[in-house]
């Protein structure tokens, strides 16, 4: 990596604190487990000042879901359940579903449906759906909040309430982001009798030396925790209905009064707070395909099989309506993230088979087995399609590799 060209990654970060699109950022870059480059820019509280640090905590949003991916394996892995199980087998609220007919246009237009697998909750194709996505399903989603928020309740009452729901299509047949990962959180709670923080802690966090990431911020961080934005002048979440504002910094969540410091809700698919080197120690183990310290979480196999295309074409082709945390042509899906299967019809630089994912507040990382890199990148500002951040930064990573 060029010295020179890495200075780029400064300006870039400070352009978009100058022109008040993200208050502060941090970006880290190990290259074949050795730490390359890390900066941090603006601040973490606008308000009160504070810089953006590296041992800033910030909400990680759906950076969440490849932990909760991970964790599905390793049980797995103990050949506890095979990935083509039905959910039903585990919730069993999920036995005798419907699913909304083509073109439905009202909730009770539905037809039989059979259980969606694991398989398909991992990929996104299971016919769940997220609030914020258009559609008649979203729409009965956010009349009730099913969004499994970090001040909710209680992980499997959720679960079972969401199966009361129809789901917006057949499962198998499309892909569409959505709460699947937040019902495989509460599948791993039923199969090893510890809740999912629980899991968390004794089977990731502690193996990899996580101290710092859990799903409420730790009493000890401060006010490390970081504030969180939007340029929307309503609710960051809601995309249906997203109207732009004319401040571009509006702060929506503060420490000392977030959900996020009080969480009883424990999101598989969005819950999690954490620190940017926290996070790295994750990356660098999908990295080294496994491995924590001397020993192995998951097997170099398993890694392999989850960075790998899962769909049957990429992400577009399965007719997608649905928010997304990356771009859909020239693009898989795994289990857990994306997989770069053509950069030229991504139009973003990347090499084939690298793995990310990101998160609402515009969090992103990516595994490069190519070029033996890891990649986190934090700020907070919701939603993260507010700016084409990702897109960037990937390209300046790329221009600085000689």
């Amino acid at each position: 990596m060029d010295e020179a060209r890495l200075e780029n990654l400064k300006h870039w970060q400070q352009r978009y604190v100058d022109k008040r699109k993200y208050a502060g950022s941090s970006l880290l870059i190990n290259q074949a487990g050795e730490e390359r480059f890390f900066h941090a820019a603006g601040l973490r509280n606008v308000e009160e000042g504070l810089e953006f640090s590296r041992d800033t905590l910030v909400r990680i949003y759906s950076m969440t879901k490849p932990v909760t991916s991970v964790a599905l394996m390793m049980l797995a892995e103990k050949g506890l359940f095979h990935l083509e199980a039905p959910v039903s087998d585990f919730i069993p609220e999920f036995s005798d579903m419907q699913a909304l007919i083509p073109g439905a246009t009202s909730i009770d237009q539905t037809e039989p449906s059979r259980s969606p697998t694991l398989h398909e909750l991992m990929t996104h194709t299971s016919g769940l759906s997220y609030p914020f996505n258009p559609g008649v399903l979203p729409q009965a989603m956010e009349a009730e909040q099913l969004m499994f928020k970090p001040n909710q309740g209680d992980l499997g009452k959720m679960a079972a309430h969401l199966a009361s729901y129809p789901m917006a299509f057949q499962p198998g047949t499309r892909w569409e982001y959505s709460v699947s990962i937040d019902v495989l959180g509460r599948v791993i709670e039923v199969v090893s009798g510890q809740t999912l923080a629980e899991f968390f802690e004794s089977e990731i966090f502690q193996p990899l030396g996580m101290t710092e990431t859990a799903f409420r911020v730790p009493r000890t961080a401060g006010n490390r925790f970081a504030s969180l934005y939007t340029p929307l002048s309503g609710d960051a979440m809601a995309l249906n209905s997203a109207q732009s504002g004319g401040e571009t910094l509006r702060l929506t969540d503060l420490h000392g009064g977030s959900p996020f410091e009080t969480a009883d809700m424990m999101s598989g698919g969005g819950g999690l707070v954490g620190t940017i080197d926290d996070y790295m120690k994750f990356a660098e183990m999908l990295r080294r395909r496994g491995r924590a310290g001397d020993g192995f979480i998951l097997s170099p196999k398993t890694i392999d099989f989850m960075m790998r295309n899962h769909l049957p074409g990429d992400i577009a082709s399965m007719g997608p309506q649905s928010f997304a945390e990356q771009p859909m042509e020239g693009m898989g899906f795994g289990l857990g993230g994306a997989v770069v299967l053509d950069p030229a019809r991504a139009r973003c630089p990347g090499s084939v088979g690298d793995f990310s994912w990101g998160g609402m507040a515009s969090t992103f990382f990516w595994v490069d087995p190519v070029l033996d890199l890891s990649v986190v990148f934090f700020t907070q500002l919701a939603p993260s399609s507010s700016y084409p951040a990702r897109a960037e930064l990937k390209a300046l990573v790329h221009g600085a590799m000689t």
